[in-house]
């Protein structure tokens, strides 16, 4: 009924996040001259990158499921918008849907964003660990 409006409120609070950790990335940009600074630099991603992952993530899964509560015709284009907010029995029912599996799924959600920057992570510390001279050497 309900279950898509959990995952939207951590979309928002992500996209607060994202702009918010964005802008202090930018204030902080300190210029290196060191050559492996500057590789190392370019293969890992900011974080607000990777939190944007989570942000568009959210908000796809958020959409899709609005979409399938419109086509349903539980979320309708007037006052209340959810035909469950109508009724007061429906209501504790819409209630209990959103944090059952609106929360479950907000949580798999995040849970697989994680999993998503610890296999970037460990990719970045790899490309860390080859020298550029070694990168010469295995393109010959």
């Amino acid at each position: 009924m309900a279950c898509f409006i959990v995952p939207a409120m951590e979309a928002i609070v992500t996209t607060i996040a994202t702009k918010i950790v964005k802008t202090r990335e930018a204030s902080t940009e300190i210029s290196s001259s060191d050559a492996k600074a500057k590789v190392s630099e370019n293969v890992k991603g900011h974080f607000s990158r990777k939190l944007s992952w989570l942000n568009k993530m959210l908000w796809g899964g958020s959409a899709l499921l609005a979409l399938e509560h419109v086509w349903h015709g539980e979320v309708v284009p007037w006052y209340p918008f959810l035909t469950a907010a109508s009724d007061p029995e429906s209501k504790a029912e819409m209630l209990h849907e959103m944090s059952t599996v609106g929360v479950t799924m907000a949580v798999l959600v995040t849970v697989t964003w994680i999993a998503m920057v610890v296999a970037s992570s460990i990719i970045e510390k790899r490309a860390d660990k080859i020298q550029p001279s070694e990168t010469v050497k295995n393109e010959n």
